[in-house]
């Protein structure tokens, strides 16, 4: 496979970014299991969210493409009709995992070589806990489980991943009874539990909030059309390399949006670059070499890689911290920052929970492995706008998974690939 350079430029331009992925994945879901005939308008179509959609087609849904979306209809759901491949999507594995549970018969989940590297353990515990029979290897993937759910209580650890608690949340209103979701210990990336809890009343479906985590009585999901909203991850990539390079504007943003990751805008702005927001479009503006600063990544762990990028040649010392989850996502990702930035002339040193960045005044360029992890591949390519050097790895169209069209689109805007 032949190698992509990018070879830094100066990023001027206005793009809109593709729709959430986090959003696309429940909005698909929640079509299919309302049992009726739903459209889902402006979906990210990427390679995730297509195993989504294979996924809930195993379990009655008929989901078709058209020139805006997707028509799902559904008449009754039933137990998957085969073994659920998620390929490289980890979303669609967990929360699946939680409708799976609902049936009386086998269901068997798997993907491919990173996917069943990701840990499931705290999730298959917790549906062990009501009465579910699930088995693994070793709490990895493929797992097989056989509900139904028993109990009406639901204890979860939410220290690791958001996606196991909102597994339990699009679970908990078709199981029959009235169920509480108990979580355990430090709850990670919230914001996603908002995403979902927010698309779940868009589809009918209520949560009420407990001191202890969250109560959903019996209730059925109502058909809809739903509109996916923009994805504020993926705007974080054209607003860095504005905020390095040049001045970049974004549409089509939401700022009432749940989502954590517009938290890049007070990211960018802490370090240094111009931001203004003016009827949905956010826009970013290099003042110079950026500050240093501290970035609390519990509830963004998404941003680490381009916010490490960001702050790489800032002046100071940056502390990124609070993510330990960021050990088990498509790479471990503290480990591979850690070695990208590193190979690119950056003072990087990774922690338990992030990493401590010394700003360098110019990266080096060099040769990257990304390991298949889009953010990574994408976080090296921006990373190219403050580096003396190309930035080349391996042109395998992995930025497919969150962000297509990315790299034309940051052709577009004036980077040199």
């Amino acid at each position: 496979m032949m190698d992509i350079v990018f070879n830094g430029g100066k990023a001027e331009g206005v793009v809109s970014v593709p729709a959430s992925k986090s959003y696309t994945h429940r909005a698909i879901m929640m079509a299919a299991l309302s049992q009726g005939k739903c459209v889902v308008r402006k979906p990210l179509d990427s390679f995730d969210t297509r195993a989504t959609a294979e996924a809930m087609r195993s379990i009655g849904a008929v989901i078709e493409p058209f020139e805006d979306g997707l028509s799902v209809g559904t008449e009754r759901i039933h137990a998957p009709d085969r073994t659920i491949d998620v390929l490289n999507s980890g979303t669609t594995m967990r929360l699946m995992t939680g409708i799976a549970a609902l049936f009386g018969s086998e269901t068997t989940i798997t993907g491919d070589e990173s996917i069943r590297r990701r840990p499931m353990g705290p999730l298959l515990d917790a549906l062990e806990g009501c009465g579910v029979s699930c088995t693994s290897n070793d709490g990895k993937a493929p797992i097989t489980i056989r509900g139904p759910v028993k109990s009406d209580r639901i204890s979860i650890d939410g220290s690791m991943s958001s996606q196991f608690v909102s597994s339990m949340l699009m679970m908990a209103p078709l199981v029959g009874r009235p169920m509480d979701v108990v979580i355990e210990g430090k709850q990670v990336s919230r914001p996603y539990i908002d995403v979902t809890i927010s698309v779940m009343d868009r589809f009918g479906v209520k949560v009420g909030r407990t001191d202890e985590g969250y109560h959903v009585e019996p209730q059925r999901y109502v058909p809809c059309d739903y509109t996916v909203p923009a994805d504020f991850s993926s705007a974080a990539f054209p607003l860095v390399a504005g905020g390095l390079s040049g001045k970049v504007s974004v549409e089509g943003l939401d700022l009432q949006d749940p989502q954590g990751d517009k938290a890049i805008l007070d990211i960018l702005r802490n370090a240094g670059c111009e931001v203004s927001v003016e009827d949905g479009k956010v826009t970013c503006s290099c003042t110079g070499r950026l500050s240093a600063t501290d970035v609390d990544l519990s509830d963004i762990p998404d941003l680490f890689p381009i916010v490490a990028v960001l702050l790489s040649t800032a002046e100071g010392t940056s502390r990124l911290y609070g993510a330990p989850q960021l050990r088990f996502k498509e790479s471990d990702r503290i480990a591979s920052v850690e070695k990208m930035l590193s190979t690119l002339g950056a003072d990087i040193r990774g922690t338990d929970d992030g990493c401590e960045i010394n700003g360098v005044k110019r990266l080096h360029g060099g040769r990257i492995e990304h390991g298949g992890d889009h953010r990574l591949m994408m976080a090296a390519s921006i990373a190219s706008l403050v580096a003396d050097g190309p930035v080349s790895m391996e042109d395998d169209g992995c930025w497919n998974v969150s962000y297509p069209g990315f790299v034309e689109q940051m052709r577009s805007i004036g980077m040199r690939c």
